[in-house]
């Protein structure tokens, strides 16, 4: 199983394979479907879609970690995280993949 790293421009090809734009058209969609997410959940919105998942932005706390190597503690500072939660449709659709490529 080859692990390839899906990137925009592979997204703006995508689209222009698909919806025939211009390859320039197709670019500035995938740039601007990307700031609207990422907009929406810098103003604290929970971005959901349909199929696919759901991105949530989640504070954490302070904590006390821990350095491995020395086994110094060391405070870690509250923080605002960006989590993904996948759609049971793309869960479904990851396991049966995994089942055929077992095969």
């Amino acid at each position: 199983m080859t692990q390839k790293t899906v990137t925009r421009a592979d997204l703006a090809e995508a689209v222009y394979g698909t919806v025939g734009l211009s390859r320039t058209e197709s670019a500035e969609l995938v740039e601007r479907v990307l700031e609207l997410i990422t907009e929406a959940l810098i103003t604290g919105a929970n971005v959901k879609l349909s199929s696919f998942g759901s991105f949530q932005v989640r504070s954490k706390n302070e904590r006390i970690g821990r350095n491995p190597k020395t086994g110094e503690e060391v405070p870690i500072s509250p923080r605002q995280v960006l989590v993904f939660k996948p759609s049971n449709v793309l869960k479904s659709k990851i396991n049966k993949s995994m089942v055929a490529a077992e095969k």
